[in-house]
């Protein structure tokens, strides 16, 4: 699913209550009122029907999803409709907003900025290929849906020889988005190396991944680690220019995060976010946005307590 490229204008807080967004642009939320639902099969599912039911502070309402849209697959502006987002975490979060009876508007923001969004009430969830680590579980409630499995990308040859998060990153520069769990691996990498008496391995941080993987190209970084998917996208739209020197396992999961404590929230997505894998709609979304090396999670919460 595309959805129009808007930006919330007005917070609308009450005690209590789930915070709902209003648009900036005339015409509400991305998808008209009154449209067809994608997903009419999970939509008019007995399950999400009594989810809605259940939740009335959600149904009817909009909710700002904070998202770092450059990352082909997941959350990127679309190629051929600069004004829409693209991609399975703009699915999923359309689905489980279908299912529980909410329309979604989307604020972009640089990757280490989108859990201080949701803490400062700016956006109501994050779907935005987030590792849910019990670090950022003191700033948010995580729910968990996909294995975490990580790419190096490197330059077409892996002229560096480059063989994961080890020795083999000594001397050279890894492109990183800033705010990801790779940045305190990769440091704690180049301790071991100056430790060993060889050169430290150096970070380069950036606010996109697009900005990362440009820093191989132009030659002042030799690598950038992130989700597996990913990587094999970029190496897909370059393969004469970009390689994946390997895959490294990370003992992490993808979540969604919402707002701490709000346990009606919390709990209506979960519940939701089951139907969604119950009824094979994340296999099939995985598949869409060409996913092949995803692994489905089972829901589970990761928080501060």
């Amino acid at each position: 699913m595309l959805n129009r490229l808007l930006r919330p204008a007005a917070l609308l807080a009450s005690a209590g209550a789930i915070t709902v967004l209003a648009t900036a642009c005339g015409g509400g939320s991305p998808a008209a009122s009154g449209d067809a639902p994608a997903y009419p099969a999970l939509a008019s599912s007995a399950t999400c029907s009594q989810l809605r039911t259940q939740n009335p502070d959600l149904a009817g309402k909009t909710l700002t999803n904070a998202i770092n849209p450059h990352t082909p697959g997941y959350e990127s502006i679309s190629v051929s409709d600069p004004t829409k987002y693209e991609g399975f975490d703009i699915d999923l979060g359309e689905a489980i907003g279908e299912c529980l009876g909410f329309k979604v508007n989307y604020l972009p923001v640089a990757f280490d900025a989108l859990l201080p969004t949701l803490q400062s009430g700016q956006a109501d969830f994050i779907i935005s290929d987030i590792y849910a680590t019990e670090e950022r579980a003191a700033s948010a409630d995580f729910i968990t849906y996909s294995k975490v499995n990580d790419g190096v990308l490197v330059a077409a040859g892996n002229p560096k020889q480059l063989t994961g998060i080890d020795d083999s990153l000594c001397g050279t520069t890894t492109a990183l988005n800033k705010g990801f769990v790779e940045v305190p691996l990769v440091e704690a990498q180049s301790a071991k190396c100056l430790a060993a008496g060889r050169p430290p391995a150096q970070t380069a941080l950036f606010d996109n991944n697009a900005d990362c993987v440009q820093a191989i190209l132009s030659g002042r970084a030799d690598s950038y680690i992130n989700d597996v998917n990913t990587v094999a996208r970029f190496v897909k739209d370059q393969p004469d220019k970009l390689a994946r020197a390997t895959a490294v396992t990370l003992p992490y999961s993808i979540g969604i995060a919402v707002p701490q404590g709000q346990l009606p929230i919390r709990n209506a997505f979960t519940a939701a976010l089951t139907e969604i894998q119950n009824s094979g709609l994340q296999t099939q979304l995985s598949q869409k946005w060409a996913l092949d090396e995803s692994a489905i999670e089972a829901p589970s919460l990761i928080t501060a307590s």
